[in-house]
């Protein structure tokens, strides 16, 4: 198991991207210090390799088909598309972190590993959004054909 007492900067695409979507205020240092407490309690909850349990919640997070307002003949409708893959990472960090920060009395830290644990396992409320994304794009199927326009 990697020593996560420090993540050097530039190490992991991902990660640096992911660190950018959990700064506030232009705090990088704090964000990194952030997913550092969290990869750590990562490590003693589950026991395994932190790294790989972030990118498996990220992969059960990331949408496939989202709704897009499309203005038709005066009228808006709802129509599905797919997710390009960039666009997928960012609705998966800004998911994961949102289902974080609703969270209540606990350090940030440790929301964020909850959180990472629960997408890993598919469950938790950033896997719920995307099962309502997804359950919108399904219902909305009958307007596919807007998607031309």
């Amino acid at each position: 198991m990697k020593n996560y007492e420090y993540i050097p900067e530039g190490s992991n695409p991902l990660l640096e991207r992911f660190i950018n979507t959990i700064m506030w205020d232009g705090k990088k240092n704090t964000a990194r210090k952030i997913l550092q407490e969290t990869f750590i309690e990562i490590g003693k909850k589950s026991g395994g390799d932190p790294e790989r349990i972030f990118t498996k919640a990220l992969e059960n997070v990331k949408p496939n088909m989202e709704v897009r307002p499309k203005r038709v003949g005066g009228a808006v409708y709802q129509v599905p598309m797919e997710v390009k893959p960039n666009k997928q990472i960012s609705l998966a960090f800004r998911w994961i972190r949102d289902a974080a920060r609703s969270g209540k009395g606990k350090p940030m830290a440790k929301k964020l590993a909850a959180v990472l644990l629960e997408s890993a396992e598919n469950m938790g409320p950033a896997c719920k959004k995307r099962e309502d994304v997804h359950r919108m794009a399904q219902a909305n199927k009958a307007f596919a054909h807007f998607a031309k326009y």
